[in-house]
């Protein structure tokens, strides 16, 4: 794989699906982990010490070792930085709500993708845009139902900010993209991210059956295979277009919370995703429109 990013639509599009579908299990995996007992600091250790190994045997049965030099070192652990928060917030919010919920408030990063590019980027945002903003927001206070003890408030909030966390990664991972390998990505995200989760594991680590090793090792596997295909879906597409995939993980949510948890969504939550998820496709569709006009716009620069 080249460093130069191809855009190829349709292949950017299946790659996020899979990815999903690996995020998916992880998230399902994490919540019976956690209902074993064993600490989220210690959970979000082994999902990324999981990933090493997986990743040097790869490079070294195939690309070599070279694959995952970086001339950008302070960028990644500025992504590993985040990518850590944002990996307790979300884990964290699997851990604190039934799965469908958690998976729908994840559905908001486009909402804050919208406002981080009017805050960081100094982007226009037009009426399309705000009005899926506030689509989304009154989305989300039909699922949470504040007072009414539907679930903690605080899940809620924990949630919101992994989807904020989501948005803020999603930016530096397309900015990496322009020159890392997808690979490299995620290599110095495990790298930098174990050591800032490992410092508490003399603290949180506790021990385990071979269910509880396998627990373990399955979710450092799927967020590795997970991890991987969502930073290769955005080497070939940019995030707008492939963010849409997204949501087929209330697919697997819900199904995992049926067969696993024996929970199913309540009517707020079948209330309120389609408002989320409205939103979310409003904001995908309106930057799909703009980047096309950029380009037409740029063509017929270089035409005269």
């Amino acid at each position: 794989m080249t460093a130069v990013p191809q855009h190829r639509p349709l292949l950017a599009l299946l790659i996020r699906l899979g990815a999903i579908a690996a995020l998916a299990s992880m998230s399902a995996l994490i919540k019976l982990a956690s209902d074993r007992g064993i600490h989220l600091l210690e959970i979000m250790f082994w999902r990324q010490f999981v990933t090493l190994p997986i990743l040097v045997g790869w490079v070294l049965a195939t690309t070599g070792i070279a694959t995952l030099a970086t001339q950008k070192p302070k960028r990644h652990f500025m992504r590993s930085l985040y990518g850590t928060v944002g990996m307790l917030l979300n884990f964290g919010a699997v851990i604190l709500l039934p799965l469908a919920e958690a998976t729908t408030l994840n559905f908001t990063a486009p909402i804050w993708a919208t406002l981080l590019s009017l805050l960081l980027l100094k982007d226009h945002v037009g009426p399309w845009r705000w009005s899926a903003v506030v689509l989304g927001f009154i989305g989300i206070v039909v699922i949470a139902q504040p007072g009414s003890g539907h679930f903690e408030l605080y899940g809620a909030l924990v949630a919101l900010g992994g989807a904020f966390m989501i948005a803020l990664i999603s930016i530096q991972i397309a900015d990496l993209n322009k020159t890392e390998k997808p690979l490299t990505i995620v290599f110095y995200f495990a790298l930098f991210s174990v050591p800032m989760t490992g410092v508490f594991m003399p603290f949180v680590m506790g021990a385990h059956d071979a269910a509880g090793w396998w627990l373990l090792l399955a979710i450092g596997i799927t967020g590795s295979i997970g991890q991987l295909l969502l930073t290769a879906a955005l080497r070939f597409g940019t995030v707008a277009s492939v963010i849409v995939m997204d949501y087929s993980s209330l697919f697997w949510a819900t199904l995992y919370g049926w067969l696993i948890f024996e929970t199913l969504p309540p009517t707020s939550t079948w209330l309120g995703a389609p408002l989320i998820v409205a939103a979310g496709a409003i904001i995908a569709w309106r930057e799909h429109r703009l980047a096309r006009q950029r380009r037409q716009a740029l063509a017929m620069t270089e035409g005269t």
